[in-house]
C-alpha cells in the first residue's frame, strides 16, 4: 500500500517537517509580499520579460524548483532513509508505462481542447511561433518543467502524504491537506489577481484529482505523468499576458480574463472523466477504503521482499 512505504523502525514525522516548512514558508513570504508591498505581479513578469527575454525567465523560474526536487530527493534517501521508489510508488519498480500514458492521455486532450478553443474563437488568439525562440523553449521546458511539476507532486503526493498518512493513520487526512495545500500554493500566481481567488477551486480541486488517483492506483506514476503534461503542452502550446507561465509559444491568447465556467468544465466534467478512464484501465476498486479508510501499520518482512524482488527479476 502506498502511505505505508514511508513506515519503518526509524519512522519519524519530525524528520518531515523542515522540507515542508521551508518551501511552505517561502511560499507564504511571496504572497505577503505581492499582498502589502502591493506588487503588481503581472507588470513585474512582463518588465523581467522585456529585460531578459522569456526563455531566461522561464528558466530562472524553474531553476529553484529544480533545485528542490533534488535536496527533497536527497533529504527522502539519506535523512528519512526511504528509497526513492517507496516514495514513488507501491509496485516492486517504477511503473512508466503508467507515466507515459498519464501524460499522452491528458498531452492529447489539452492539445485537443486549444485545438477546438482556436478554431471556435480565433479572434482571441494571434500565432506566436517563432522557430528559434521555440527551439530554446522546448529545449528549456522539456528538461525543466517536468522537474518542476515531479517537485510538487514529490512533495505533496508523495512526501506530505506518506508522512501525514502515517502519523494521523488516516488516508482522507492527508488527501485533504495535501489538496488544499497545493491549491494555496497557487496564491501568489498572476492569475490569482486577474480573476480572483475563485480560482483557488480549481487548484484545490486539481489538488484532489492528483491526490485521488494517487491513492487509487496506489502510487505516483499517474499524478506525475499528468501534471508533467499539463504544464508542458500549455507551455509549449498556448501563453498570455497574465499567467504565471510567459513564453515563446505557438499561440498566444489574447482574450480578456475572466472567471467563468472554465474554471468549473475540469472539476464536474473533465476530472470525472479521467477518473473513469483510469479506473477502467487499471481496475481499481474498494473506492471508500482506498480514500478514507484507515492507514494499518505493519513492519515490512524484509524476507518475503526479498523473493519478490527475485521473483521480478
Amino acid at each position: 500500500m502506498f502511505i505505508e512505504q514511508a513506515y519503518s523502525k526509524k519512522f519519524d514525522f519530525i524528520k518531515y517537517l523542515p522540507i515542508p516548512i521551508v518551501f511552505l514558508m517561502l511560499m507564504l513570504l511571496n504572497y505577503a509580499a505581492v499582498v502589502l508591498v502591493d506588487i503588481d505581479v503581472d507588470q513585474l513578469i512582463q518588465s523581467e520579460i522585456a529585460r531578459k527575454g522569456a526563455n531566461r525567465v522561464l528558466f530562472e523560474t524553474m531553476l529553484p524548483l529544480v533545485i528542490f526536487l533534488i535536496i527533497l530527493l536527497l533529504w527522502v534517501k539519506f535523512i528519512n532513509k526511504q528509497s526513492i521508489r517507496s516514495l514513488t510508488t507501491s509496485r516492486l519498480k517504477v511503473d512508466w508505462k503508467r507515466i507515459f500514458f498519464s501524460f499522452g492521455l491528458w498531452a492529447l486532450l489539452t492539445t485537443a481542447m486549444t485545438a477546438a478553443a482556436y478554431f471556435m474563437n480565433p479572434e482571441n488568439f494571434e500565432i506566436n511561433f517563432k522557430p528559434v525562440p521555440f527551439a530554446y523553449l522546448a529545449a528549456i521546458a522539456i528538461v525543466m518543467i517536468p522537474m518542476q511539476t515531479s517537485f510538487e507532486e514529490y512533495l505533496f503526493r508523495g512526501y506530505l502524504m506518506q508522512g501525514i498518512g502515517v502519523a494521523t493513520k488516516s488516508r482522507l487526512i492527508p488527501l485533504i491537506i495535501t489538496s488544499v495545500l497545493f491549491g494555496l500554493m497557487h496564491i501568489a500566481n498572476p492569475e490569482i489577481e486577474k480573476l480572483g481567488y475563485l480560482l483557488l477551486l480549481y487548484y484545490i480541486g486539481t489538488g484532489f484529482f492528483l491526490g485521488i488517483i494517487t491513492l487509487m492506483d496506489e502510487g505516483m506514476e499517474l499524478a506525475l505523468g499528468f501534471h508533467a503534461a499539463n504544464n508542458l503542452v500549455t507551455a509549449l502550446l498556448v501563453t498570455s499576458d497574465w499567467t504565471a507561465l510567459q513564453t515563446d509559444s505557438v499561440l498566444k491568447d489574447n482574450s480578456i480574463p475572466e472567471a467563468g465556467f472554465d474554471i468549473l468544465l475540469p472539476l464536474i466534467i473533465i476530472y470525472p472523466l479521467l477518473l473513469i478512464i483510469f479506473s477502467k484501465v487499471y481496475k481499481w476498486t474498494d473506492w471508500k477504503n482506498k480514500l478514507t479508510g484507515r492507514v494499518v501499520l505493519t513492519l515490512p518482512d524484509q524476507t518475503n521482499i526479498n523473493k519478490l524482488e527475485q521473483s521480478h527479476e
